[in-house]
């Protein structure tokens, strides 16, 4: 039998508090979204002024964090032309997201989540993201 941790709701709305600041620091409002370690949605949030088009971008790039565990951004330099990856964003009913700004959520060494963030430029998504994980550790019990 398989034993399954994943992020809890107060878990991810950690990491939907750490990317609001974040993007109140930069100033871009952003649409969040954090899944369990399969991909499922778990919590979302759209700030005031976050594209409508980023919505699915979020949830997308949050679970292809969570189920490649690896950040999208890894992915958008590897689906080029010739490379082995390539065509990998058009798998997965095209929710493969090789955008930057998703990315894994572990603790412990083990998945747990992903989160995904867009509004802004793929760095930008990326860089809140990323905070978000810094404040997620900071603010939890919990190690990567």
């Amino acid at each position: 039998m398989l034993e399954v941790r994943r992020l809890s709701l107060s878990d991810a709305a950690v990491l939907i508090d750490g990317a609001i600041a974040a993007s109140n620091d930069i100033r871009i409002p952003m649409c969040i979204a954090v899944t369990d370690e399969s991909g499922h949605l778990i919590d979302f949030k759209r700030m005031d002024g976050g594209k409508i088009s980023s919505i699915s971008i979020a949830v997308d790039k949050a679970f292809t964090a969570a189920v490649a565990r690896k950040g999208t951004h890894v992915y958008n330099q590897l689906c080029v032309p010739g490379q082995p990856t390539f065509g990998i964003h058009i798998t997965n009913n095209g929710h493969f997201s090789i955008i930057g700004g998703g990315l894994p959520v572990f603790v412990s060494g083990e998945i747990v989540g992903g989160i995904g963030v867009s509004s802004g430029t793929a760095i930008q998504d990326q860089e809140v993201a990323e905070a978000a994980l810094s404040y997620f550790y900071k603010h939890t019990d919990y190690q990567p």
